[in-house]
């Protein structure tokens, strides 16, 4: 495997499926003595452009952020469509989905990534950037998450 094939070792996110966001965000708000952060809904296919394996993806989630520093912990609820997240729910239930990184260059980190035995399995658009969900589970044993906001 090539090193330092993103340019950056920080992990800026933790990315966590869960059943239900109220719950959980709530759970979160306690432990960390903080309000209770809000959820919103994933835009629209329309909007995202968004891909897994390679097929547009329906697919969207209810999202909320905890801001922890440096790191942020998402907590995601898919909905009933395919996507990387529905699959990780069935598959393994509840738990750690991804690390994300803030990168700069995405078609070129994705391409590197799948030299190396890394394939893309979804990405889509934001307002402000976009993200791509890459397999790194056979070497890292979690999937990772790019960032790419237009800004950088």
């Amino acid at each position: 495997m090539e090193k330092n094939i993103l340019g950056t070792q920080i992990v800026t996110q933790i990315g966590i499926i869960v059943k239900d966001i109220e719950k959980v965000s709530q759970a979160y708000a306690d432990f960390f003595g903080i309000e209770t952060p809000k959820w919103f809904l994933t835009d629209s296919l329309e909007v995202t452009q968004a891909e897994y394996k390679g097929q547009p993806a329906e697919a969207r989630s209810k999202l909320a952020f905890i801001d922890c520093g440096q790191l942020q912990i998402e907590l995601i609820e898919p909905d009933e469509n395919p996507s990387t997240w529905r699959e990780f729910l069935d598959e393994h239930g509840e738990g750690v989905h991804h690390i994300a990184f803030m990168i700069n260059g995405m078609k070129e980190k994705v391409m590197l990534l799948e030299k190396n035995g890394m394939p893309l399995i979804q990405k889509g658009e934001y307002t402000g950037g976009r993200y791509a969900y890459v397999d790194t589970t056979d070497h890292l044993k979690v999937l990772i998450e790019l960032l790419e906001n237009d800004n950088n």
